[in-house]
């Protein structure tokens, strides 16, 4: 088994591509599907870390004085409510909680990303597990997969806002509004190719969004992590005076590296997890308004 952290001097490159690799699992004649094993777990288990945290606390909210996460708790609610309300004009009973879902569950899945980048796969490797990517929504198919969850809300509000009938009109009959039955027959072939494609494009912005966001820092972290090791090694391997001149000189860079894309990061997990929820509210509203 080939190692799991490998050294700045040894193979870089092998390096990168160790901590981008899935641990799977494949299923069916050929392994014709294939299951990233660590994306789904992480994702189930801090799902479920949000959902007890929520619990835990709604158990203990207090109509006094709140403490410290109960303020922080109802603060994000609160503003994640008015979100809502402000985009979506129709009855909110489940775009709000559905938005708190969203935005909570990809915030927490982000921050995993302030873990340093060695430690889960350490402790996967730990167990027994040669790969482990540990934050899901680097993984392309997390994100695609809670787009298209957004995909198939936007078709269902667009059929119980417009009913059946109404849903598949519009497909043929819009954006392109034609008078009198040949030309409704000419432009609707038009009008269907460029409402699919507008549905189609909704969910795809939003994975392809969400994933390049958080892959790029992924790759951003590990090529500082990298700096971090050649540092240690330029010191063992060369010695002397310069060697450890040069290799202080390139540890205390991927430091002040580290932590200076961290603080960036601390603004971007939640941008992004905001993005992702103000979107699929735009969109669900968007599917009831009548083209």
């Amino acid at each position: 088994m080939k190692r799991l952290l490998q050294v700045a001097g040894d193979s870089p490159s092998e390096y990168v591509t160790h901590h981008l690799q899935h641990l799977k699992m494949e299923i069916g004649p050929g392994g014709f599907w294939t299951i990233n094993v660590d994306s789904l777990l992480m994702s189930l288990v801090i799902g479920m870390l949000g959902l007890g945290l929520f619990w835990w606390v709604g158990r203990r909210a207090t109509a006094g004085v709140p403490g410290k996460l109960q303020a922080f708790i109802e603060l994000a609610v609160e503003f994640i409510d008015t979100q809502v309300r402000d985009v979506f004009h129709g009855n909110r009973r489940f775009v709000a909680p559905l938005a708190l879902t969203v935005f909570v569950w990809i915030l927490l899945m982000n921050s995993v990303k302030f873990l340093p980048v060695d430690v889960p796969p350490g402790i996967a490797h730990a167990l027994g597990a040669e790969y482990f990517r540990a934050v899901p929504t680097t993984d392309l198919n997390i994100t695609l997969a809670m787009s298209l969850s957004v995909l198939i809300l936007m078709i269902a509000f667009a059929i119980k806002a417009k009913g059946g009938f109404g849903f598949t009109r519009e497909l043929f009959t819009a954006p392109f509004h034609a008078h009198g039955t040949v030309m409704k027959l000419v432009l609707a072939p038009a009008n269907f190719g460029l409402n699919v494609i507008e549905y189609l494009s909704k969910p795809v912005s939003l994975a392809m969004r969400l994933f390049g966001n958080m892959y790029a820092g992924e790759l951003v972290f590990l090529l500082i992590a990298l700096l971090g090791a050649a540092g240690g090694h330029y010191i063992l391997e060369v010695g002397g005076a310069g060697g450890t001149a040069g290799g202080l000189l390139a540890f205390l860079g991927a430091v002040v590296a580290g932590a200076g894309w961290s603080i960036f990061h601390i603004l971007v997990i939640p941008l992004q997890a905001f993005i992702f929820m103000i979107l699929t509210v735009v969109y669900l509203s968007m599917s009831t308004e009548a083209h």
